[in-house]
């Protein structure tokens, strides 16, 4: 199929629109944006900035893409956002760009979904097959693992990192790192178990979930000190890959995990 764009449709001559793209009617394209192959825009969307959309994304009613950051340091800087493939966006949800303070760009990967009303300031960096459910908002230069699921009315305070298949639960008030496979919820949020449920369904298998429930109980159930629980996860690494991507999450610091 062939590119078609409503006669509704406000797009810029300079933007750049790939093949088999749809673009709905009363939308708007800023003369900025790059579309990939096969994304569709439904009506009502609103894609400013200096942004690039990879292909195969969808983009639901009334979604602002690539405003500028909400930031009152930003002074008009060129700053971007960088939307990978496959994601589906859905309604009145926000992202912007990135501010020169940081690294000048939002980043976000491929095989996302998120839901209504989600905002991603600017920033952040969101990894792959990641869920965000409806009213999420991460703020500034947020970091957000591959899988992580962030359940509905989720608050992430800026600077915080959210590692890869973690899961934070309806109305979690994040305000401090969580660790891969770490199950959080409460208001601030508080560890509780590992996110077992959601690694089976990636595969898992039965001796890597063990591996981790066994790192989790160091770090948080046996009463160590964080250095202490790091130098024997780091050990445990050693023998289990997938207790790696903890060790290292936990060496590279950051607001300080939730405890």
């Amino acid at each position: 199929m062939a590119t078609h764009i409503h006669p509704g449709a406000l797009v810029d001559p300079a933007a750049r629109i790939g093949d088999n793209v749809e673009i709905g009617a009363f939308s708007i394209i800023g003369p900025n944006v790059e579309i990939g192959d096969g994304t569709k825009v439904h009506p009502h969307v609103v894609i400013q900035g200096h942004t690039r959309i990879g292909r195969d994304n969808v983009f639901h009613p009334f979604c602002s893409i690539g405003g500028d950051p909400q930031d009152k340091k930003y002074d008009g800087e060129p700053t971007r956002l960088i939307i990978g493939d496959r994601n589906t966006v859905r309604e009145y949800a926000t992202m912007n760009c990135g501010t020169v303070q940081d690294g000048g760009v939002t980043r976000v990967g491929d095989d996302n979904w998120i839901m209504a009303y989600v905002h991603v300031a600017h920033d952040c960096q969101v990894g792959s097959h990641t869920i965000m459910a409806n009213n999420t908002a991460l703020a500034g230069h947020v970091h957000v693992g591959d899988w992580a699921i962030l359940g509905g009315f989720t608050g992430v305070h800026q600077f915080v990192r959210v590692g890869a298949h973690s899961f934070c639960g309806v109305h979690s008030s994040v305000l401090q790192d969580v660790p891969p496979y770490v199950l959080a919820n409460g208001v601030p949020a508080t560890p509780h178990g590992i996110n077992a449920e959601g690694l089976r369904r990636r595969g898992f298998s039965n001796e890597a979930i063990m591996a981790i429930k066994r790192a989790y109980k160091t770090l948080y159930r046996e009463g160590l000190k964080l250095d202490e629980a790091k130098a024997l996860i780091a050990e445990a690494a050693q023998e289990a890959p997938e207790v790696s991507l903890l060790s290292e999450f936990l060496t590279a610091g950051g607001r300080g995990i939730i405890r």
